[in-house]
């Protein structure tokens, strides 16, 4: 088969107050896997949307094997063999079609065959075969609202190579899916890579692009840093080129005091995954909550918080029985969720990092009259930019042309204004690097050490194990362990999380 080579060469782009690419170059070829890093703004995933040809005001050439490439559209970039699955899966995929109509969109609307009658059986029998040779267990006739996060990205990238696919572009691939799947993906991008495309990867997962990758490019500032053999790096070398210094201690050291019992569910269920579970948080700690996807951790932290209907059980704070059958009730009464699929429930998207950061608590915004004091929303943004460290031209830039670390410090700092007793934050460092995770924690740290009551959900076991005090297990929708977490590790967290139980040990 014959190599085809991708040369981006002097590509600069610019948006509202932000040069966010300054004559970057890149080069890979297909049957290769290459890893694109750099910190939260390093520009990575807006150079793969030049590509992609999400942008058409970029300058610079793109070549594929020595010639000029024109990429200026979406369309032009998939006849160039560019396909993309973008890290934010709910917004790529049309919820109430089924998984089959979802994987062969691109082959309905591109059709040269302009009968207006659809062959239903191809289309669920094609995209079947797709999923079959991926190995994914999951319907063609299925809706995609009944899916799994995990299982959305999938579709996802069955759609992608549903196509004649020479690149393919993944954005944080792994964030939502467990060991199990993740291996499962590795073993899909290997026999693409023996069918001669090129994988590239965007990601923050060190281990696993040490792994899975060949190569190596690290971005820093919309500026490229260096291109390595993967073989020939270390991840501390890579984490040094990303920030430009060496990696400090990633957990802060604990100084948080413990207080009294400050927040207790007793037999919460929400009918469907969460049942029976109780667990308690005291003021000025933190609490994980951890086990493998799909245990159920992002169903509590919802029915917790009001979003879901029909839960039963009860939900104290400071000794008094809630009464929540909404997300504003909740927040009413003292608690904040910052959610793991922050563009679809945490942030508004198309509106100014001011107005998100108000928009939790608009009381604190208004007059007498309950007219919003601009002035006073405009003060209380900029300081929560100052304190949170969120890099963006100023408060009036739109949320959605931040980076992913940048708008999940917004999704957080939205809540800081409310000063809630409880603040619950479900897969936080999500798709966030390694310097924007740092300041996360020691965000969190600083709620803990003013006596909030923190529950801190979340799958990775090394970020459980660096900053919580406890840590429940769950597995199939209930909690099976309590752990205090300086007296456990990886391997028992991982034991009971997959459903192990003191008898078996």
């Amino acid at each position: 088969m014959q190599k085809i080579t991708l040369d981006m060469k002097n590509i600069s782009i610019e948006f509202p107050g932000v040069k966010a690419l300054k004559n970057v170059d890149f080069t890979t070829e297909t049957g290769v896997s290459h890893a694109l890093i750099g910190a939260n703004g390093a520009g990575k995933s807006t150079l793969m949307k030049v590509l992609s040809g999400a942008y058409n005001h970029y300058t610079g050439e793109i070549y594929f094997n020595d010639e000029k490439a024109t990429i200026r559209s979406p369309k032009e970039s998939k006849e160039y063999g560019v396909q993309i699955v973008y890290q934010e899966v709910d917004t790529a995929l049309i919820h109430y079609l089924t998984v089959a109509e979802n994987i062969m969109l691109n082959h309905m609307i591109e059709s040269d065959d302009k009968s207006s009658i659809v062959n239903w059986r191809e289309i669920y029998k094609k995209s079947q075969e797709i999923l079959d040779n991926m190995n994914v267990k999951i319907s063609s006739k299925k809706l995609v609202s009944e899916l799994s996060l995990a299982e959305k990205q999938m579709v996802l990238i069955a759609r992608a190579i549903s196509k004649d696919c020479k690149f393919l572009i993944l954005d944080e691939p792994t964030a939502p899916l467990s060991s199990a799947e993740t291996e499962e993906l590795f073993r899909i991008v290997k026999d693409l890579k023996k069918k001669n495309v090129g994988v590239i990867f965007i990601s923050h997962r060190l281990p696993e692009l040490f792994e899975i990758c060949d190569e190596i490019t690290v971005m820093r500032d919309g500026e490229f840093v260096v291109k390595k053999d993967i073989s020939k790096t270390t991840p501390n070398e890579i984490v040094e080129y990303m920030l430009g210094r060496k990696m400090d201690e990633q957990f802060p050291q604990k100084e948080n005091v413990i207080g009294e019992k400050l927040f207790e569910v007793k037999n919460l269920s929400d009918g469907e995954m969460v049942s029976e579970v109780s667990f308690h948080v005291n003021a000025g700690e933190i609490v994980g909550i951890s086990g493998l996807v799909g245990a159920g951790k992002t169903e509590l932290c919802k029915a917790i918080f009001g979003a879901t209907p029909n839960v039963t059980g009860e939900r104290i704070l400071n000794d008094k029985v809630l009464s929540i059958k909404s997300p504003h009730e909740a927040v009413k009464q003292g608690i904040a969720l910052v959610p793991e699929e922050r563009r679809k429930e945490g942030i508004l998207v198309s509106e100014s990092v001011a107005i998100n950061i108000s928009v939790s608590n608009l009381d604190k915004f208004c007059n007498a009259s309950k007219f919003l004091n601009f002035s006073k929303e405009k003060k209380v943004a900029k300081d929560m930019i100052g304190s949170l460290g969120i890099k963006t031209p100023s408060h009036e830039a739109k949320v959605q042309n931040l980076s992913g670390g940048n708008q999940q410090k917004v999704a957080i700092g939205k809540w800081l204004v409310t000063d809630s007793e409880l603040y619950i934050f479900d897969e936080p460092t999500k798709g966030v690097d390694v310097g924007a995770k740092k300041d996360i924690f020691e965000l969190i740290y600083s709620l803990a050490k003013s006596g909030k009551a923190v529950i801190y959900a979340s799958c990775e076991l090394s970020e459980i194990l660096g900053i919580t005090d406890r840590v429940y297990l769950m597995y199939d929708g209930k909690i099976v362990k309590e752990l205090k977490t300086s007296d456990t590790n990886e391997e028992e967290i991982l034991y009971y999380s997959t459903g192990g139980n003191n008898s078996g040990k």
